[in-house]
């Protein structure tokens, strides 16, 4: 069995990469800052506390470790000293970030392992399903990816992570447009999204812009990525009201998802759009799927890479069948 560290382990996606970690034979290595948590949630496993401002413990935790996924958010905080010290240990490292800035900063670093960022339902999952689209294509004209979600209560970390960005942002928005992340003041529009049953035309906020504005234009050539989120998870997300609960074993929510990523290029269109049950247990498979993938060099690039950069998209989600529905379909564009 292989020894994969989890930083944050006791966090809500943490326990989620842990249980699927178990699930697929490795022994995870429960790192975080609260001593107390990690030994709350160990269940048998060993526990490792570290801080991201203590190098040497995070050397010390990271030793044995073929891996390390980063849980811990705000990843603006986090990011940086691990990516640093798991190339110190000359292990891969991959994270669930959806910060924009954040995972900006990742993919600016220049590292000789493989730093995958984003591997998550924000920005890993969406990559994939552009990637996929493109097929043959080298480039495209626009892509957009609009998410469905039934409802959105968001974690501790989700809120502690947004307003960080925020902070950094000055409050502003971003976008990505001409080939570059632009910040701006403007209003976001409300619009209807078409998406395919059975959730079918929703009403989404526009420019809701997530981390594939990051991802997507890391490795594709793509001058315009639009992200959408659902009128009422964007509500959702503004009320914070409580965080996921749990409807079955697997400690999922009943929150359901789609996700339809749509690329145009030359007067065609192609689409692919995923279905499945709970955003943060999603990520899960996402991110131990990469790093089975990273063990065993199924991997396609080095360095500080995408989802899609870094594997075979349309093979990666069809690996995550028992957890996504996929389908997708290619026409001329109206």
């Amino acid at each position: 069995m292989t020894n994969v560290a989890v930083y944050g382990a006791y966090g809500h996606t943490g326990r989620f990469v842990v249980a699927e970690l178990r699930g697929r034979g490795h022994t995870p290595l429960l790192l975080g800052r609260d001593r107390a948590k990690l030994v709350a949630h160990a269940g048998g496993l060993e526990v490792r506390q570290a801080s991201v401002d203590d190098p040497a413990a995070l050397d010390r935790a990271l030793a044995g470790a073929a891996a390390v996924v980063n849980c811990a958010g705000p990843f603006a905080t986090t990011a940086g000293p691990l990516v640093e010290a798991a190339s110190r240990a000359g292990i891969a490292y991959v994270d669930v970030a959806a910060e924009i800035e954040a995972n900006v900063d990742t993919f600016a670093r220049r590292v000789d392992g493989v730093v995958v960022p984003a591997m998550a339902f924000y920005g890993g999952l969406g990559d994939l399903l552009v990637t996929a689209a493109m097929g043959e294509w080298t480039a495209a004209d626009e892509v957009h990816v609009a998410y469905g979600l039934s409802s959105w209560h968001p974690t501790a970390g989700t809120l502690a992570s947004g307003a960080v960005s925020g902070e950094r942002r000055g409050g502003r928005r971003v976008r990505f447009t001409g080939g570059r992340l632009e910040y701006h003041d403007d209003a976001l529009p409300t619009v209807q999204w078409p998406f395919p049953a059975p959730l079918g035309p929703r009403e989404v906020i526009g420019e809701f812009t997530m981390a594939d504005v990051v991802t997507v234009p890391s490795h594709l050539d793509v001058p315009e990525v639009r992200t959408y989120m659902s009128a009422n998870a964007a509500s959702d997300l503004s009320a914070a009201s409580h965080a996921p609960v749990a409807v079955d074993e697997l400690g999922r929510s009943a929150q359901t998802f789609v996700v339809d990523a749509l690329v145009r290029a030359n007067g065609e269109e192609r689409r692919l759009t995923a279905t499945g049950q709970d955003i943060y247990a999603i990520s899960a498979p996402l991110a131990v799927e990469a790093v089975e993938r990273i063990l065993t060099g199924r991997i396609k690039a080095t360095g500080v890479v995408s989802a899609g950069a870094a594997f075979d998209a349309p093979d990666f989600l069809k690996a995550l069948s028992p957890h996504l529905a996929v389908r997708g379909h290619a026409r001329p564009a109206a």
